[in-house]
């Protein structure tokens, strides 16, 4: 017979975290998502400190129109370094805890004003370097951005599109210098 007691459900909750959000409809990534509805369970940190990273990546990389779910990819990432080490989650949480617990509702100023109080901290670089990593190297980012990811195993770039400037404007022929078009 176990000896265990139960966890009361207020002491779970507080333990565990789950952050969630909605995409935009009409968005790139709304096109390749099966469902409107998003949400990330944390392992080692709670909603509160989730919610805080999510502000605080958006902050370091902020991208109009980028959807939450790409930024909740850096939040997944950071709990899970911090649920395997320790080190870090003691680091990520006396960051968190640094920037106040009101930091995600704060205006833009002010987070960028509390994140540069800690920019030479630990924290902030591991923030930081996450951010970056996780943000631009996900599908949801490759999405927004136009990104078609690598060519390699798609032809390379010289049958991909290498030669397109549908993005430039039609140069006329008289004008594309010496040599051309009898110019």
């Amino acid at each position: 017979m176990s000896t265990m007691s139960p966890i009361p459900r207020r002491s779970f909750l507080a333990a565990s975290g789950i952050v969630s959000g909605l995409l935009v409809a009409g968005g790139p990534l709304s096109l390749i998502a099966p469902g409107r509805a998003w949400a990330l369970e944390m392992k080692a940190l709670t909603s509160s400190e989730g919610a805080t990273l999510l502000s605080a990546a958006r902050t370091i990389a902020p991208h109009d129109g980028l959807e939450d779910a790409a930024y909740a990819l850096v939040v997944k990432a950071i709990d899970a370094a911090a649920a395997a080490d320790e080190h870090v989650r003691a680091m990520v949480e006396s960051g968190l805890a640094g920037l106040g617990g009101s930091f995600a509702t704060q205006t833009e100023a002010a987070r960028i004003a509390a994140l540069k109080t800690v920019e030479k901290s630990e924290f902030f670089q591991f923030l930081r370097s996450s951010t970056l990593a996780n943000l631009y190297s996900s599908a949801i980012a490759y999405a927004h951005f136009g990104y078609e990811g690598e060519a390699f195993s798609k032809g390379g770039y010289l049958t991909r599109g290498f030669n397109d400037l549908r993005w430039l404007p039609e140069v006329p022929l008289q004008d594309s210098g010496p040599g051309v078009g009898g110019g």
